[in-house]
């Protein structure tokens, strides 16, 4: 029987962290560390040591009381304030993980754009001017103990300055810019920069004419159901191999699938009180439909763009097809099915 693991937070629903913790769930008994387990992660929890994870010292100390008496296999999170905790604990369980350097600089964006710097990475602010940005996209690396496997490629479609909330991931098994030898360069620069180990990595590009730009590293998990659209198009596994390296095992990352995957997330047109949230049954049986869930309830309070965020998103929706043409036409398809009225400070407005 597999040992159990320790996870550091659960997450929030807002950014969908219920699929990486459902999966990771069936490969190993989860002992979650967090003051107050949400109720959706409650049935798929082993244990759980009430004490906060960003509480670095105390939370280390009930890990290793805890893994005094219980064996733990690994440790994992996928929050960024999280990552020195974690590598705090690893590094005194002698297991697997991030080194606390790597992990404390990735965990602040000052740091993080310091040593980028100091590397000579392109990063966030060396680049192109704003009016002639290129795609954001993100690459779904994993670093092994000698290769950074970029596993698939994330495009998303961000809303208006200055939130910027995501509005769509995109995940196409066969992208083009996954040849770009620029962008692959990048990446394993800056994985090498970083002292990275052991761990899946969510790096942040921004693509210019000077080449790709860093605006971002998590060495962790990405959330917003991006595990789940690079398990739809390619059939990697992101949550299992990020358990495999947490627990010292080398992970499978073969594909399996080359689709295309998508999630959009649906906000509220205007700002004001949500008076009616309704999605049409029939959306389940749309061939492409893979997922669609609405994630706020009447009565509540919402942002609109360009304020909007995560916290804000009415629904999602999950589709799967053979080209993004038709991943995109399956995406205006769905949102049909969904109805919102927002009551402003002034008349109803349909959202």
């Amino acid at each position: 029987m597999a040992q159990p693991v320790v996870l550091l937070g659960a997450g929030r629903p807002e950014t969908c962290d219920d699929f990486p913790l459902t999966r990771i769930a069936a490969l190993h008994p989860v002992v979650l560390v967090d003051p107050d387990p949400p109720a959706w992660a409650r049935p798929h929890l082993r244990a759980h040591l009430a004490v906060d994870p960003a509480r670095e010292a105390q939370a280390a100390e009930a890990v290793l009381a805890h893994a005094a008496g219980h064996p733990v296999a690994g440790v994992l999170t996928w929050s960024a304030a999280h990552l020195a905790t974690a590598a705090r604990i690893t590094g005194r369980l002698g297991l697997p993980g991030l080194p606390y350097e790597a992990a404390a600089a990735c965990a602040d964006p000052v740091a993080l754009q310091a040593l980028l710097e100091r590397h000579r990475l392109p990063a966030a602010g060396a680049g192109e001017p704003e009016e002639t940005p290129g795609p954001l996209v993100s690459a779904e690396a994993v670093v092994l103990d000698d290769e950074v496997r970029i596993v698939a490629l994330t495009r998303t479609t961000p809303g208006p300055p200055p939130a910027r909330a995501a509005l769509r991931h995109c995940v196409h098994a066969h992208d083009g810019l996954l040849h770009n030898r620029f962008l692959r360069s990048c990446v394993e620069r800056t994985v090498r920069a970083l002292g990275l180990v052991h761990t899946v990595a969510h790096v942040v590009l921004r693509m210019t004419a000077r080449g790709p730009r860093v605006l971002d590293v998590a060495p962790h998990l990405p959330g917003d159901l991006i595990p789940l659209l690079v398990e739809r198009a390619t059939g990697v596994d992101l949550a299992g191999a990020a358990v495999s390296l947490a627990t010292g095992r080398h992970p499978d990352l073969t594909p399996t699938r080359q689709r295309v995957a998508a999630v959009q997330f649906a906000y509220p047109a205007t700002t004001g009180r949500l008076t009616q949230l309704h999605l049409d049954p029939a959306a389940e049986h749309d061939p492409a439909a893979d997922r669609m869930l609405l994630t706020h309830r009447p009565g509540a309070p919402v942002t609109a763009a360009p304020h909007a965020t995560a916290a804000d998103r009415l629904a999602h929706w999950v589709v799967t097809a053979e080209n993004p043409a038709d991943c995109a036409t399956a995406l205006r398809r769905l949102a049909r099915h969904l109805t919102a009225t927002v009551l402003p400070a002034t008349g109803v407005y349909a959202a």
